[in-house]
C-alpha cells in the first residue's frame, strides 16, 4: 500500500502567503479603479510590487518542499517493490 507523503506548511509561511496575495490584489484593485489619483496609483504600483517580490522566495520555498516531497515518494515507492 501507498504511503501518501504530504508537506506542511508552517503557519507563518501561510500567514505569508497570505499576505503577499493580499497586497496583490489591492495593488491591482488600486491600479484598476480609475476614480483614484495619482497617489493612489503610485500605492497601487508599491503593493503590487511588493506582492510579486515577496512571492517569489516563497515560491520557490513551497517548490523545494513539494519536489523533496516528491523524491521520498518515489524512494518510499522504489523500496516498497
Amino acid at each position: 500500500m501507498m504511503n501518501n507523503s504530504r508537506e506542511e506548511l508552517e503557519f507563518a509561511d501561510i500567514s505569508l502567503l497570505a499576505i503577499t496575495r493580499v497586497a496583490l490584489g489591492a495593488g491591482i484593485g488600486l491600479l484598476l479603479a480609475q476614480k483614484f489619483g495619482n497617489g493612489r496609483r503610485a500605492a497601487g504600483w508599491a503593493l503590487l510590487t511588493i506582492g510579486a517580490v515577496t512571492t517569489v522566495p516563497l515560491a520557490i520555498k513551497v517548490l523545494k518542499g513539494l519536489k523533496a516531497c516528491n523524491t521520498s515518494a518515489r524512494n518510499e515507492l522504489s523500496t516498497a517493490k
